[in-house]
């Protein structure tokens, strides 16, 4: 199990992670009950509520380990986004099967969408856990431990229309102290038919954007320095105040954000491309600290298959949305994702999305081959009829263009000056910072003394690969 460095590597909301394991030892005011140990899979979403769930748990006493062995309470934050994400959580509950033989009083629970989607089988036919608790009902964690903790099973998994965890101060466990996430929104009202977050996470609500503000300040006056602002379809976000009748919307809620400080970067995700409007493209262009970088999955470059994954755009639409951020942000990167052998794609299907690629030089991309998943619409309805050697095939297609395009892109940066966010040291010298630029790029550079994470540093770009920049740091004349 590896510790993670930064959680921008956990980002868009569709990228499948390995597990990250949570530690440190928090403050509480309630005498100790135990120790909890923390594995977060998924997208960015599932990382941000294991933060919450930690927070909950906290609050009744229990402290965060990093060590298996130690613990008496194991979580498993679950996603069912892809068949093989499903197949890493079951091997990493036949591994803690074993340790409960040695602890019987080790209690394991698994949370998120796998927990909401697989409900009972979970508790009785496979006997892996103890407790079953979807992404609505963490508030109920407490009561459930101590059910499981009496020799009863715990189950919640009841999707809510209202909870949005608005009043809980995550608990920042495993962050690098620089970068965090905050979360605006949550489910969603998209019915794409490959996707099971609507029936997983819900109906999409949003937060109120003040308990929104208040966190990006907090995070602020903590030292961080970048918050990165979540939800299934960010750009949907609407609140509206029931006394008043306000509202507002996604633009608005960046620029409250952004005017926390100027030294606080804002990044978000993910945009869908039908809501992803001018006012939001014009609201970072004008917002220094909104960083110029855009995930807009695409998931096909053809018409015919977007119309089947009801993505509610066509390739005509998507391209407008490209030129215009071209046109607002002219400096901006994009990046998106794409979906190999969706059903009946053909050979022309496939051309049309590298064709897209191309249209759009996306910075980089997460790319999977289409997995079937239980209860979608593109399950009941379409026949899953590419061979996988086919998908396979086109994936890699696909991945070594986007290589292509990348280190064009990356190459085009040498010789620029950028403004960058120091997270760390670099994983292979710790000689060496690692950052980020505003395009989300990872930049490594020499350590100057008087510099630490958390500041900023003006980088010129020497030599790039095709997912990294290298420079050395340039002093204001």
């Amino acid at each position: 199990m590896f510790e993670p460095s930064s959680p921008q590597d956990r980002i868009p909301l569709a990228e499948e992670q390995q597990g990250s394991v949570y530690y440190q030892e928090v403050e509480t005011a309630f005498p100790p009950k135990g120790l909890f140990y923390i594995e977060s899979y998924g997208c960015a979403m599932n990382f941000n509520d294991s933060e919450i769930v930690a927070s909950v748990l906290a609050e009744t006493g229990y402290q965060p380990t990093r060590d298996l062995d130690l613990a008496d309470l194991i979580l498993i934050n679950t996603c069912s986004i892809r068949e093989k994400a499903e197949e890493t959580v079951r091997k990493r509950l036949q591994a803690f099967k074993k340790l409960k033989r040695k602890n019987r009083g080790l209690l394991v629970g698994v949370l998120g969408c796998m927990a909401e989607r697989l409900k009972a089988k979970f508790l009785e036919e496979e006997k892996l856990v103890d407790l079953v608790v979807g992404p609505d009902a963490y508030r109920d964690l407490p009561r459930l431990i101590e059910r499981a903790d009496d020799g009863e099973k715990g189950l919640n998994v009841y999707l809510s229309r209202e909870e949005t965890y608005a009043d809980i101060n995550p608990l920042r466990l495993d962050q690098n102290g620089v970068t965090s996430f905050i979360s605006i929104m949550r489910g969603c009202d998209n019915m794409c038919s490959f996707c099971v977050v609507p029936f997983t996470r819900g109906r999409e609500r949003s937060r109120d954007p003040f308990t929104i503000l208040a966190e990006a300040q907090d995070l602020y006056a903590k030292g961080y320095r970048e918050a990165t602002l979540l939800g299934q379809n960010v750009d949907s976000y609407h609140w509206e105040n029931p006394e008043t009748g306000d509202k507002v919307n996604f633009a608005q809620l960046l620029e409250m954000v952004a005017g926390v400080h100027p030294g606080l970067r804002v990044r978000f995700s993910t945009s869908h491309p039908k809501d992803i409007t001018n006012e939001v493209l014009e609201t970072i262009a004008q917002h220094k600290n909104i960083c110029d970088y855009i995930h807009l999955p695409v998931q096909s470059g053809s018409s015919r298959v977007l119309e089947m994954m009801n993505r509610t755009y066509d390739a005509d639409w998507y391209k407008e949305r490209i030129d215009a951020i071209r046109r607002i942000i002219p400096n901006c990167a994009i990046s998106s994702d794409i979906i190999a052998g969706f059903c009946s794609e053909t050979e022309e299907d496939h051309q049309e999305t590298l064709n897209m690629m191309q249209y759009a030089h996306y910075t980089m991309s997460y790319m999977f081959t289409y997995s079937e998943r239980p209860g979608t619409l593109a399950a009941r309805k379409y026949p899953d009829d590419v061979p996988e050697e086919v998908k396979k095939r086109r994936l890699e297609e696909i991945i070594s263009f986007q290589a292509e395009l990348s280190s064009a892109h990356n190459l085009l940066d040498i010789g620029k000056t950028y403004e960058v966010l120091i997270e760390g040291d670099s994983k292979r010298d710790d000689q060496e910072f690692k950052g980020r630029n505003t395009h989300n790029k990872v930049v490594i550079f020499p350590k100057v003394a008087g510099l630490r994470s958390g500041d900023y540093a003006r980088v010129l770009i020497t030599s790039a690969t095709s997912a990294t920049l290298r420079g050395h740091i340039v002093r204001p004349d």
